[in-house]
């Protein structure tokens, strides 16, 4: 699925599922799983890249070299985590002509104050104003070069109230989807009320109640895409802490780990190494027998 038949889907309102990666590999893994398309996410990025929380502690090149890393790597749409865009509306023009170079299909851009906090572990989160949100979308949408590239606005309001609000107002300016992070919402009809009011798809995280009470059927009912922001990320952080402490205590690998380990052979094929030894023997074997 190219960029231009993503947004097709979106705008007619398929329901897009989604894994967040953390770099390249585990990019290449949700893409091998079957997922529809990706998200770069900016809780995984800093965490693998500086062991660092999820508080805007990378730069917007930093974070961008990866998502470009990704996009080359891959052949569905990636779906970039932009933070708060880096700025003001001016440093938001710059963030998605970045982005979209680097090939994503869609960005989202938050509203919340810099340095933005995580709202998964924050008590409470310091937003810009609605005016300052809109000028964002606003110079975010007129900054693409390709009207298929979609702009999300994630809003942290916290209440349904505030988050429809600022949900219709960021459309008004431009925005192609929503993306709702509200302790506000509590249910399935809450999450409807919002597509509704704004008439425009949602791009849902499912973490806490999303994930648990909702079943695949009611998240279709109202997502646009729905991703599992962190599934690579826990998934390996609790894989190689498992097998690195069993291989410590038993001073070897020829046992019996807690998570199974790839093959090698496997892995060397998943990786590439097959078409990089057919490209040398088609472009270097003379050089060898020389």
């Amino acid at each position: 699925m190219n960029k231009t038949e993503f947004a097709k889907r979106i705008r007619r309102g398929d329901c897009l599922w989604s894994a967040g990666c953390h770099d390249v590999l585990s990019a290449k893994l949700v893409e091998e799983a079957g997922f529809d398309v990706m998200l770069t996410s900016g809780f995984g990025i800093s965490a693998s890249l500086l062991g660092q929380p999820d508080v805007e502690l990378y730069t917007m090149s930093e974070n961008l070299g990866v998502v470009r890393n990704v996009s080359a790597a891959v052949n569905i749409p990636v779906i970039a985590d932009a933070d708060t865009g880096y700025g003001n509306a001016i440093n938001v023009m710059r963030t998605v002509r970045e982005f979209e170079q680097a090939g994503v299909a869609a960005m989202i851009i938050e509203d919340q104050a810099m340095p933005k906090r995580c709202p998964a572990i924050a008590a409470e989160l310091e937003l810009i104003t609605v005016d300052e949100g809109v000028s964002k979308i606003r110079a975010a949408v007129a900054a693409r070069r390709d009207p298929d590239t979609l702009i999300i606005a994630r809003t942290d309001a916290g209440t349904k109230a505030d988050c429809i609000e600022r949900a219709q107002a960021y459309v008004e300016a431009g925005a192609d989807m929503i993306q709702p992070i509200s302790r506000g919402f509590q249910n399935l009809e809450d999450i409807a009320d919002l597509k509704a009011a704004c008439g425009r798809p949602l791009s849902l995280q499912l973490m806490r109640w999303l994930e648990t009470d909702l079943s695949p059927e009611e998240i279709e009912s109202v997502a646009g895409i729905a991703h599992f922001p962190l599934v690579t990320l826990m998934s390996a952080t609790q894989a190689i802490r498992e097998n690195l402490r069993a291989v410590r205590r038993a001073r070897s690998t020829q046992l019996d780990l807690p998570a199974p380990m790839s093959d090698v052979s496997a892995f060397k094929d998943f990786i590439g190494f097959p078409d990089i030894e057919r490209l040398q023997n088609e472009f270097m074997s003379k050089l060898v027998e020389k």
